[in-house]
């Protein structure tokens, strides 16, 4: 039996978008947030310490709970005793006594969250506080997602204001994405289900509504008329280090493209909406996807490259590849790039260039709009085109790199200059990480940030038909040394357009 709509506790935006204008450390409503996969990295590396920052930022009520759940065997105390030595790893600059304290709050159960009936062990947990809200965090393997929602409902535990946050990737592909969504809709609302991608929650991506939409200078520059395109580039200098078994079964196309490239594509290319209303903003990415010129048939060959690191070197130290990490061969990509094409009045005639992949020369996430050249050159020296860029890690900040003559006697010389907004630089403080906004938000019931099934599955759409052109093609991915910017095949992917990938502008 579906549950019913969730209800919001006063105070909660959970009916606009990012909410009234709260405090940045408002207090949420008490909640118990329940982890499972309680004991794994994603857990004891980001979500612990996120709530630890809330905590230490006065954000959580003093009786709201946390509870971890894992299949592993142990009790609270072993278990706090993991947590405090991941806290003190990932949020050391927290004051001792705020550790403590949080860890109060933690309690451990092994069980195994897909048995209804072992399951009921968390009522005890639970029942004290029956209208509170609940937030079942599943960060496991998408498989279980599925069979841990069907175990809640058999254990009685959902009710009108739990919530249920699931991971990425969900599915393997429209089918798999469909039969996950299901399963979990059986048991959650629509609006009770929190589809997260971490991405959404980082500062300078929330920044790329206000900068579009609360500086007019923008909008009329925003559009085919003035952009000549768009490259969007996340690069890691990692490899798969201990997710090789996982990866191997996605790879980069379904890990990364499916669904952080495309919500950034998607913030960049939207329409204004007519509000931050939560579906308001998420109606406009799902227009996005849907505009999304299809590739497939002949078209994946001229419009995609895939490819695979070998050994190499990054940051001077020597590499395995992909190969050697994994333990054997395989035809899995970890790296992708993409020439897209929006099908709008906006965007007719731009390309979209994607790229991501592992161990590449730099780790850097960054949206560039590349504008179009000036009509006329009057200046001996022909002039930059004008760019802006929008760095999401590292050194969150936005720069407009304009024209400017360098200083001194002897003519006009030109000089690529930029203005800089250093969000370290221009903003006190620690900068939130992307989980924190994004837990608290689930607790308001505020789903802005989240996808919903139908951009899921539209993603899924579009990434299908490349899927199976690589698939029919049987070539394999082409190699690349770690530590370099991919294959070649990806430089002459934007070269034989006359451009090329802005890996000089920091």
């Amino acid at each position: 039996m579906q549950a019913s709509h969730p209800t919001r506790h006063p105070g909660s935006p959970g009916s606009s978008g990012f909410g009234a204008a709260l405090p940045p450390t408002a207090l949420v409503a008490p909640c118990d947030i329940v982890v499972f996969g309680g004991g794994g990295d994603l857990a004891l590396r980001k979500l612990l310490p996120a709530l630890l920052y809330r905590d230490a930022d006065g954000q959580l009520t003093a009786d709201s709970r946390i509870i971890a759940v894992g299949r592993s065997p142990g009790d609270t105390a072993g278990f706090r005793a993991r947590v405090a030595e991941a806290l003190h790893r990932h949020a050391g600059e927290v004051p001792e006594a705020i550790h403590q304290g949080f860890l109060q709050r933690v309690v451990y159960l092994g069980l195994d969250a897909t048995d209804g009936t072992a399951l009921s062990a968390l009522a005890p947990h639970l029942s004290d506080q029956p209208g509170r809200v609940r937030a079942f965090y599943l960060a496991t393997a998408p498989d279980l997602f599925g069979p841990i929602a069907a175990a809640l409902a058999t254990a009685g535990l959902v009710t009108p204001d739990s919530r249920v946050v699931l991971e990425k990737p969900l599915g393997r592909d429209l089918a798999s994405s469909c039969a996950i969504n299901d399963a979990v809709g059986a048991v959650f609302s629509e609006r009770q289900t929190f589809r997260i991608d971490h991405y959404l929650g980082k500062e300078t991506v929330q920044n790329l509504l206000v900068l579009r939409f609360a500086n007019v200078l923008f909008e009329h520059l925003w559009s085919h008329a003035e952009v000549d395109h768009v490259q969007i580039t996340v690069a890691e200098t990692l490899g798969v280090e201990g997710r090789a078994g996982y990866y191997d079964q996605s790879g980069a196309l379904r890990d990364m493209v499916q669904n952080h490239l495309l919500q950034l594509l998607c913030l960049i290319a939207m329409e204004p909406p007519a509000s931050l209303d939560q579906d308001a903003v998420r109606d406009e990415k799902l227009k996005v996807l849907r505009t999304l010129r299809p590739i497939r048939g002949g078209d994946v060959a001229v419009n995609t490259v895939r490819g695979q690191y070998r050994a190499g070197a990054v940051a001077g130290l020597a590499v395995p590849g992909y190969a050697e990490e994994l333990g054997q061969d395989s035809a899995t990509e970890t790296f992708v790039a993409i020439k897209a094409q929006v099908e709008t009045w906006r965007w007719a005639g731009v390309p979209f260039y994607l790229r991501t992949g592992k161990r590449l020369a730099d780790r850097t996430s960054e949206i560039v709009l590349q504008f179009r050249p000036v009509p006329h050159v009057i200046f001996p020296q022909a002039p930059r085109a004008n760019r802006l860029v929008i760095r999401l890690q590292p050194d969150e900040g936005i720069r407009l790199h304009l024209m400017a003559k360098e200083p001194g006697p002897g003519g006009v010389r030109l000089k690529d200059a930029a203005l800089n907004l250093s969000f370290a630089e221009t903003f006190s403080g620690r900068l939130p990480d992307a989980y924190e906004r994004l837990l608290m938000d689930v607790v308001r019931g505020n789903p802005t940030l989240f996808m919903r099934r139908d951009e899921v599955e539209a993603a899924w759409r579009w990434v299908e038909p490349i899927l199976a052109g690589w698939a029919e093609s049987g070539e394999r991915p082409k190699p690349y040394p770690a530590g370099s910017w991919g294959p070649s095949a990806a430089v002459a992917l934007i070269e034989r357009d006359g451009r090329t990938w802005a890996e000089d502008i920091g």
